[in-house]
């Protein structure tokens, strides 16, 4: 795994810490999804507007980077996850977004987001509607 890909990750944890979005978009492939446990498969395009326009803040607290032992050209960001939501509330959870790199260039071509959604659910709704 080269530490290019490292770097992307991390690169992606501080955008969305930061809320740079347009940034975190340019690190994906033009073709580049997010799976989501709210939304499903959604183009990278539509997916960061959308937590934009939900979102007040995000706080990332990273715990890891984990790459592929099978030499794929796969890493894991392990963080947890402070969001505020533009009515006020916060939700705050452990989180592994999944990242498939394309395999030539180092752009993301799928993140796949995982989480425990009960909770969350139970607390804010679908904010996403």
């Amino acid at each position: 795994m080269p530490a290019s890909l490292v770097g992307v990750v991390e690169r992606y944890l501080r955008c969305l810490h930061e809320g740079r979005h347009p940034e975190i978009v340019a690190l994906f492939t033009e073709a580049g999804v997010v799976v989501s446990p709210f939304l499903g498969r959604v183009p990278v395009g539509e997916f960061f507007p959308k937590l934009a326009a939900s979102s007040t803040r995000s706080v990332i607290t990273p715990h890891d980077i984990l790459v592929s032992a099978r030499n794929e050209r796969r890493a894991c960001g392990y963080f947890r996850y402070d969001w505020t939501l533009k009515d006020g509330v916060t939700v705050s959870f452990e989180c592994a977004d999944i990242f498939d790199f394309d395999p030539v260039i180092d752009r993301i071509a799928v993140m796949t987001i995982l989480y425990d959604t009960h909770p969350i659910r139970q607390l804010v709704g679908d904010k996403y509607s």
